[in-house]
């Protein structure tokens, strides 16, 4: 069979290809290897500029040449990798001997036994993935996240000054304002998004078990403990960690992932908000030609994109939760569990692209209904009783919630006509009576 996004596995790389196609160079298998061909050559440079007696004589002329083996990386040259690994049955290895080919053919062959110099697989690893990673949110979640982010704040300020009846239990409660509803998330995920300044990008690169063994018996004088550290720290921008084992700790991914989970929730949350205004008719949505809603109800237009948006949050977060848990544990000094988890992380950096886009065309969609927001709130005068008995607990009125108790459980309706009538009736001074007469649910909207 022709393999095509119909006979693909995954719906990342099917269904929503598309939506997902950036993330290609940082977290396919392509991009992994290009990211461990970068530590590799950026690495070798870094030992030519202690400078090693033995690479004293690599001319820095030839740097920029040996960068575009990254640089002008190619699919063909993955490719040429993995067939090397069939042979090898090892990545990082076939990565090491596809440099060194590379060397051979650049005329540097008497330097090749400097590329992976000291190094365990887990240097590369452990650099490359924590580099793609930061690469990916600068390039492509953080762009999205703030103009999701963006999106909202600009239907905040023009929703700001909207009345809405408030719920809480499901039930109408004191009244609140649209806009302000919307500030509610944003301000939740502006408080969750100041930890990713916070939050390192850690990264191991430590030889065999993480104690440099190999580099200090080889040059004992040498300090390669500041060697490692302005390598990744510098070279890379990365953050060192250290001490380690054979493999990072992976503590700051753990906080990474668990914080992604947050900011996911959060929206999840808004999505779930919004699904209810729609179906409450406080949003209606833009008809796009030709769109079906239902195969069988010609009418409905469904609240698809929010649905989709927290459908691929949930699943994105389960697996960022299982992320979390799972690499900061490893057997002694290492185990290979984290190996094969690693190689995912962009699954659920990608279903949470998938649900910045559809939230994102969802809320473009939204036109505010004021006509039904209105009505509701008109039919909903019971909601100034809060004020109301607020005002009479100041002037000192004798049990005023009880009084308002009395008048709201009746089984009538409560009307603006029938709170007039009540406050009519209070034994209150006149200027009272024409302070609570101004309340209304379109104003009883608080701060």
């Amino acid at each position: 069979m022709e393999l095509n996004f119909l006979t693909a596995i995954s719906p990342l790389d099917g269904r929503y290809r598309q939506k997902v196609h950036e993330l290609d160079v940082y977290f396919s298998e392509y991009g992994l290897i290009k990211y461990r061909l970068l530590v590799e050559i950026e690495y070798f440079i870094a030992l030519c500029e202690i400078p090693l007696p033995q690479l004293a004589d690599f001319k820095k002329e030839n740097f920029n040449a040996l960068r575009s083996f990254y640089d002008e990386f190619g699919l063909k040259d993955a490719e040429r990798i993995k067939e090397t690994e069939r042979i090898t049955n090892h990545d990082v290895k076939a990565v090491e001997y596809f440099l060194k080919e590379k060397f051979f053919k650049a005329g540097w062959g008497k330097w090749n036994e400097f590329i992976h110099f000291g190094l365990t697989s887990q240097d590369i690893n452990n650099t490359a993935v924590p580099l793609s990673l930061k690469d990916a949110f600068s390039e492509v979640y953080f762009p999205l996240f703030f103009e999701l982010r963006e999106t909202l704040a600009t239907y905040a300020d023009e929703w700001k000054d909207i009345p809405m009846l408030a719920r809480t239990h499901g039930q109408p409660a004191s009244p609140t304002r649209l806009g302000k509803e919307i500030s509610v998330f944003i301000a939740r995920i502006d408080e969750q998004s100041k930890y990713f300044a916070q939050i390192p990008y850690s990264a191991k690169f430590g030889g065999a078990t993480g104690n440099l063994n190999a580099h200090k018996v080889a040059y004992p004088d040498i300090d390669w403990i500041s060697f490692a550290n302005n390598f990744v720290n510098e070279t890379l921008g990365l953050q060192r960690s250290h001490p380690t084992t054979q493999i990072d700790h992976y503590d700051n991914l753990a906080a990474l992932f668990d914080n992604l989970r947050r900011i996911n929730t959060i929206l999840i949350d808004l999505a779930r908000d919004i699904w209810h205004y729609i179906s409450m008719d406080y949003f209606s949505q833009k008809i796009k030609k030709g769109e079906i809603g239902s195969s069988a109800m010609p009418h409905k237009i469904n609240p698809i994109d929010f649905e989709n948006g927290e459908g691929n949050l949930g699943y994105a977060n389960a697996i960022f939760e299982h992320l979390s848990t799972k690499l900061p544990v490893s057997r002694l000094q290492r185990d290979l569990t984290d190996s094969t988890v690693l190689r995912n992380i962009g699954v659920p950096i990608g279903h949470t692209i998938i649900a910045f886009s559809s939230l994102l065309k969802g809320l473009n969609k939204l036109i505010v209904n004021t006509d039904r927001i209105k009505n509701d709130l008109e039919r909903n005068w019971v909601v100034v009783a809060e004020a109301v008995q607020t005002i009479l607990r100041r002037e000192g009125y004798h049990k005023p919630y009880e009084a308002l108790l009395e008048l709201t459980r009746t089984n009538q309706k409560i009307t603006s006509e029938s709170i007039l009538e009540f406050i009519e009736n209070l034994d209150i001074s006149n200027e009272v009576k024409t302070e609570l007469k101004a309340i209304s649910p379109f104003n009883f909207t608080g701060y």
